[in-house]
């Protein structure tokens, strides 16, 4: 039923077309003659789905919107690997944002979106961020937490595709009311801002129960066992945050790198407590630091009103508050360890900080070996594990 949705003009509505002049590249790692290139064809055959004609992609691995994290660089890394990238620009400046879109272009024209978040950006700025978006001609975005019509069919009516990041089958049910083309079902599993309590596979099998519309897997998925799996089970694909944070080209702070490549999955919590600019209760997966330890326990209830703005560390002069949702990159310097350091609980399965289109293919290999030996039913008790 997916197929439904594969629209004939992709092309330009997920933001595939060309800037004037330019002609679409071959992805460098794109297959040639070579019995290396056929090898690829049939191993990305094998785990292409109707939404990678959608969105126009090679593989159904998409990268998650991480603010701040998933800048210029990393997008275009992961386009290249065959993969569908998202910039992560919220509440970004729309000049930040424009930057960063030249910048992706100026290295690929190969299919993006742009994420936002409508329920956590002040109106005022969201629509300015929208208008320099539909200017520079981006053909998707992609939304996460509540739900906010007006911004899902102004979007819409400029012909753009709307991929939706959902916590709750409600949730998914105001996304696809208001003209979302995409769900992805987010699980408690993921790093950073999680906005439901049920498990990733959990929440992507209701939807796939309720809708037509194409289901992307998110949460805890780092390697080709959790791809395999969502495609074994009728997913579209999957999207995947932290596996592409540690990675060279990601924006993060080397020392964020470092704690999610030294993390366990038990090393990560879910907290409230860095809320400062989000709205009450937005709960977030973390590594664990001494600011959730002086906790006691108490990682859920925390109210913005009543925590202090003190500055522990600035970006390029611009303070950074503890207990804020901001997350050290590259540009920052203060107390790293004392911010939000965002990680999924696949972070366990996490050893090393290669280049993202290494990260991408790897996922790639594992997954269609997987699925092939299913189909061949030779399959052993480490493919399970």
């Amino acid at each position: 039923m997916m197929s439904d949705y594969a629209h004939d003009s992709f092309r330009c509505r997920s933001g595939f077309s060309s800037p004037p002049g330019m002609a679409r590249k071959s992805a460098p790692d794109d297959p040639g003659s070579s019995g290396r290139g056929q090898a690829r064809r049939e191993t990305t055959a094998l785990l292409r789905t109707p939404l990678c004609d959608l969105l126009g992609c090679d593989v159904p691995i998409l990268l998650a919107g991480m603010g701040g994290v998933a800048r210029w660089e990393l997008a275009a890394a992961v386009a290249r690997a065959g993969g569908y990238p998202t910039l992560g620009m919220v509440r970004e400046a729309p000049d930040l944002i424009e930057a960063e879109v030249t910048a992706l272009r100026r290295v690929t024209d190969r299919p993006f979106a742009v994420n936002l978040i409508p329920a956590a950006t002040d109106p005022d700025l969201l629509r300015v961020q929208i208008d320099r978006c539909l200017a520079l001609g981006v053909g998707a975005f992609s939304f996460f937490w509540d739900v906010v019509p007006d911004a899902v069919e102004r979007v819409k009516a400029a012909g753009c595709l709307v991929l939706h990041q959902v916590g709750t089958r409600q949730a998914a049910r105001d996304a696809e009311a208001a003209g979302a083309d995409v769900l992805i079902a987010q699980g408690i599993e993921a790093g950073g801002h999680v906005h439901g309590r049920a498990a990733a596979f959990t929440l992507a099998a209701d939807l796939l129960r309720a809708t037509h519309l194409p289901v992307v897997v998110s949460g805890g998925i780092v390697d080709g066992k959790g791809l395999a799996a969502a495609l074994a089970m009728g997913a579209a694909g999957v999207q995947c945050g932290t596996a592409f944070l540690a990675t060279e080209e990601s924006f993060a702070h080397d020392a964020h790198k470092a704690r999610v490549v030294e993390a366990g999955a038990e090393d990560t919590i879910l907290t409230d407590v860095f809320v400062l600019n989000w709205p009450k209760g937005a709960a977030v997966r973390v590594i664990a630091n001494s600011v959730t330890a002086a906790l006691d326990g108490r990682l859920l209830g925390h109210d913005p009103q009543d925590l202090p703005r003190e500055p522990i560390a600035w970006d390029d002069g611009t303070a950074r508050l503890r207990y804020s949702t901001d997350s050290p990159l590259r540009t920052t310097t203060g107390n790293l360890e004392a911010m939000a350091l965002y990680a999924g609980q696949g972070a366990g399965a996490i050893h090393d900080i290669p280049p993202a289109g290494e990260r991408l293919r790897g996922i790639v290999a594992e997954a269609a070996e997987l699925l092939a030996r299913h189909a061949s039913g030779r399959v052993t008790q480490g493919d399970r594990t």
